[in-house]
């Protein structure tokens, strides 16, 4: 089954793996992105997440209240964690620490969003069952969240410090 399930599953899929592993190896190490680029990644996990829900479940249910709530929760929850960050207005650049939990958040969004579109597949009845909708999609919603939560960080440092240097 699991041979049949891999076989099945869209080339595109694929190449959205090998983009993220990149991402997430990269933000591993301390790096120099441009404003803009800071909101690539947080932009895509929650395309990712908000697709997976709005296709599975549709975004007016239960379950996409609680992909909405689980997105505030984990929001929240990489606001506080997450430590100040640099930038600099003038370079138009932000300063990230390596770290390794983007890499582990966005393997989390991939694994739930395929383990999800698989078992719909699998069994489309799944669609209406709330046991199986409201985790999945509280999971999805926190894991897009914590992206959220640390893009939040990086727009209220660059608003704190406008014309300053690296601070």
């Amino acid at each position: 089954m699991l041979q049949q399930t891999l076989s099945h599953t869209p080339v595109y899929v694929w190449a959205i793996l090998v983009f993220l592993l990149y991402r997430g190896v990269a933000a591993s190490k301390d790096r120099v992105l441009s404003y803009r680029g800071a909101f690539i990644i947080p932009g895509v996990m929650l395309v990712l997440g908000g697709q997976s829900v709005a296709h599975g479940f549709g975004l007016e249910t239960p379950a996409g209240a609680a992909w909405i709530l689980g997105m505030l929760i984990g929001a929240g929850l990489m606001w506080m964690r997450s430590g100040p960050v640099r930038v600099d207005r003038v370079a138009g650049v932000v300063l990230q620490r390596g770290s390794w939990m983007p890499l582990v958040l966005m393997m989390a969004v991939f694994c739930c969003k395929y383990a999800v579109a698989v078992a719909l597949s699998i069994q489309p009845a799944l669609r209406g069952d709330l046991r199986f909708a409201l985790p999945a999609c509280l999971a999805l919603g926190l894991f897009s969240g914590a992206f959220l939560g640390r893009l939040l960080r990086t727009v209220a440092a660059w608003n704190a410090h406008r014309g300053a240097a690296i601070a």
